[in-house]
């Protein structure tokens, strides 16, 4: 889809968001691209356009062959540790401070929500912040993830500790959700009355499953994303744009809606 023309759908958005009694968030890859960091299935320059992950990223491979897992995850992690929010991210930390949005649930690991200054983060799929030892229950920050990885001759960081091999705090494949994360994503988007996805395909399960609670509730969902998602359809509201001008336009409306 190309730019939003017009200020209609904004202000239509704008109405809902200013009406709504909650609004939740929920966040995939989309709104980070603007911070330089790839999305995963867009062609050629997805992460997973050229790579098949489950052969770097999944539990499995971090078992197995942990020197191949942390080739990939270490250069990752170093590059996101290294990126800024953007005026996306920027926009809804707005939309709290107005009083307009309750919570964010983001399926991202780059942890910029909350450098941006939102307050209710939930991470569904985890942090890049650290890592812990599954053998002994030890956690290590990123920056000290980072230099065990840079000594380390095989490029593994182990714990110091038992010497086990760390693994990241982020969802990999074949792992499940966090419990907690999960229960508190189904209970928001099961009693709020807008949900607004941004920047995410809405197809990786379970997260794909929350505009479906959303909708079953009476509630209304908005789908501010470049990419088709299977509730464009139901979605109350529809804008395709870049994610950053989307969010902008719908600041820019609520500021003309309060007068």
């Amino acid at each position: 889809m190309g730019a939003t023309t017009g200020t209609d759908e904004h202000d239509r958005l704008a109405r809902l968001v200013a009406g709504a009694g909650s609004v939740v968030a929920l966040t995939g890859a989309g709104i980070s691209v603007p911070s330089g960091i790839p999305d995963f299935r867009s062609p050629e320059t997805g992460l997973w356009a050229n790579v098949d992950p489950m052969t770097i990223a999944h539990v499995d491979v971090w078992r197995a062959d942990p020197v191949r897992f942390w080739a990939y995850y270490g250069e990752r992690f170093a590059r996101l540790g290294g990126v800024e929010p953007n005026d996306a991210h920027r926009a809804l930390v707005e939309l709290e401070r107005r009083g307009h949005l309750g919570a964010v649930l983001t399926q991202n690991i780059d942890g910029l929500h909350e450098r941006a200054g939102s307050s209710d983060v939930v991470e569904l799929h985890g942090s890049i912040a650290g890592c812990h030892c599954p053998a002994c229950g030890a956690r290590e920050p990123l920056k000290t993830v980072l230099r065990l990885i840079a000594d380390a001759e095989d490029g593994v960081p182990r714990c110091a500790v038992c010497a086990g091999v760390l693994k990241p705090d982020v969802v990999l494949f074949g792992d499940m959700l966090p419990v907690d994360a999960e229960y508190r994503s189904r209970s928001l988007a099961g009693s709020c009355d807008l949900l607004l996805c941004i920047g995410s395909s809405l197809q990786v399960w379970p997260v794909a499953g929350l505009p479906e609670r959303t909708l079953e509730a009476g509630g209304d969902v908005a789908i501010v994303t470049a990419s088709t998602t299977p509730y464009d359809d139901a979605a109350t509201v529809r804008l395709g744009g870049d994610v950053v001008a989307e969010l902008q336009g719908l600041v820019a409306a609520l500021d003309r809606l309060a007068g």
